[in-house]
């Protein structure tokens, strides 16, 4: 392979695969182009070249290779780019194609359909493959667009291929014949650099401090790599295929548990999870500082790579398992809403792991969503991993071990009584963080939907479009006359303004259009939730928001609170 060459050269007349130690497809798309996102910054940024009819050809940056044979290669660094490129031309050929009113690129003209040969297909050798486990989708949607749906889309990276190639055609559509052309010949013609190692340990291990372009890899992509590159120098000669087999069939599990937990956690959060479950302990430690401890306490450290990995990929389909859980059972969703996610997950992974009873698993949800609304509410800068941390170990298949140390820890008197009932009963009722008065709110809410007629269905903290906190009584004071409020004194700003009792949870729209209207008109529009007609009725015969009805009001609450928390 050649230093210095163009986009055509490097693809033409060889097989280029993204070996599975890399990280998958990862470039974005952002279809709005209010934040360009890669594959955007990719078509605007050679759209600009030609656009600006210069005579130096495009260049396309810097490649590493791998070779794995006569014209065998494998990509180290630049795979995003490559891979980027491929979609496009395929993309441009097919726009080509409906221009010209044929079905197949064997019907173009002779330069056109060579061109085709060198960086797409030639019969049944394709010029690029993705990761094992993307590559027939990928050759399927974007190489031969055999198929256009989206059915076998499993993992993270087939979406964001399918989403790159489906935004091109898009952009590609109004294009003319002349554009497309002009396109596709900066692209093909685009200069690039390339360097190619021939030992595959060496190749893994410039991956792991090469950095793609556009996308710094996760620890979760380093440590995979960190892993191949250990089982490259160190299992014996027998086992590594087997080895390496076996890994990357961990890690297909893993990505394709990726797209199940995505918007809730990423990767990387797993995996400190993972470890933190595998050292039973909450503490936290980097993962490459976990990797090189185990490694130093290993006999083995090809044993380490297999148990973690097994780990990991456990962890990754529980997480997934109990965020399904979350959507049919309120009492893991109202853990999900109020916990700190970093000490919550090692919980319930190790919890599920251990094969805990539903009823046990759902005390402990209990148990830990208390721990942690009693932290946000009162506020304390007290450690609570370091206080949850023995419990977490000792923990077995029963939740008896952690809701019993909760019970303590919220019974204390003495200097660990950071949680305790008095604390509790004093921060709630001062004023609070915001979020955490909507969480209560929620809870609340709830309580008064089982209080009301039977069957009503509890709700869910997303079912509440962008849960806004509002003030009835307003913060910036309406100096309308009759206009529904008491007057705001130093007593009602210092006890009443910014208390429970005045707070009231409404979708974000319902709070945008109220502001600081007077009582009247706020209460005319109290009519959706349970909390608002709560209001609506506590005012029926008197429609004045005062200190009497808010203290009222807080009451009612945080008696409920102390009940449950």
């Amino acid at each position: 392979m050649e230093s210095y060459t163009n986009i055509s050269t490097l693809l033409a007349g060889k097989s280029i695969s993204v070996p599975n130690y890399q990280r998958a497809y990862s470039w974005d798309t952002d279809s709005s182009n209010k934040s360009p996102k890669q594959v955007n910054t990719f078509l605007s940024d050679l759209q600009d070249y030609v656009n600006s009819h210069s005579s130096t050809p495009y260049y396309f940056g810097h490649f590493l290779f791998e070779e794995k044979g006569e014209n065998k290669y494998a990509i180290i660094d630049g795979q995003q780019r490559l891979t980027t490129t491929v979609i496009f031309l395929s993309a441009l050929y097919k726009r080509l194609k409906q221009i010209r009113n044929i079905e197949k690129v064997d019907d173009f003209d002779d330069d056109l359909y060579i061109l085709y040969c060198n960086t797409i297909k030639q019969r049944s050798q394709y010029r690029f493959s993705t990761v094992s486990y993307d590559n027939q989708m990928f050759r399927d949607y974007v190489i031969d667009q055999t198929i256009h749906n989206r059915n076998e889309i499993d993992t993270v990276s087939k979406e964001r291929i399918a989403n790159a190639f489906d935004f091109f055609c898009n952009e590609l559509a109004d294009k003319t014949e002349e554009e497309l052309l002009q396109l596709l010949e900066a692209m093909t013609k685009a200069s690039c650099t390339t360097h190619v190692v021939k030992d595959e340990s060496e190749a893994v291990q410039m991956f792991i401090f090469q950095n793609n372009r556009g996308k710094k890899p996760t620890n979760l992509e380093i440590i995979k790599a960190q892993f191949m590159y250990d089982i490259h120098l160190y299992a014996p000669v027998g086992d590594k295929q087997n080895l390496l087999s076996e890994i990357t069939e961990r890690f297909e599990h893993i990505y394709k548990s990726i797209p199940k937990i995505e918007g809730n956690i990423d990767e990387d959060n797993v995996l400190s999870y993972t470890i933190k479950v595998y050292r039973n302990s909450l503490d936290d430690i980097g993962s490459t500082d976990f990797v090189n401890k185990e490694f130093g306490k290993a006999a083995s450290c090809i044993s380490f790579i297999r148990e973690f990995t097994q780990l990991l990929s456990s962890c990754f389909s529980q997480i997934s398992n109990f965020l399904d859980e979350t959507k049919k059972n309120i009492t893991y969703h109202a853990l999900l809403i109020a916990a700190d996610r970093s000490i919550m997950f090692p919980f319930v992974i190790k919890a599920l792991l251990k094969g805990m009873p539903q009823k046990e698993l759902e005390e402990l949800a209990r148990a830990l969503e208390q721990i942690f609304l009693r932290h946000r509410i009162i506020g304390t800068r007290a450690n609570l991993l370091w206080r949850l941390n023995e419990c977490y170990k000792n923990m077995d298949n029963s939740a008896k071990t952690v809701v019993n140390h909760i019970q303590w820890m919220k019974s204390r008197k003495d200097w660990w009584g950071y949680w305790n009932n008095d604390e509790l009963l004093r921060t709630l009722n001062m004023g609070m963080n915001h979020n955490t008065a909507k969480i209560l709110l929620w809870k609340y809410e709830n309580h008064l939907i089982q209080c009301g007629k039977a069957g009503y269905k509890m709700l869910r903290y997303d079912d509440i479009e962008q849960p806004h906190l509002e003030h009835i009584a307003p913060q910036t004071e309406n100096k309308e006359p009759n206009n529904g409020y008491c007057s705001y004194d130093e007593d009602f700003y210092n006890r009443y303004l910014e208390c429970l009792g005045n707070y009231l949870l409404l979708s974000g729209s319902h709070n945008i259009s109220l502001s600081n209207e007077r009582f009247q008109k706020k209460r005319e529009s109290y009519t959706y939730l349970q909390q608002q007609r709560e209001v609506l009725g506590m005012t029926e015969k008197d429609p004045i928001w005062d200190k009497d009805k808010i203290h009222l009001r807080h009451s009612k609450i945080v008696d409920y609170l102390m009940q449950i928390l």
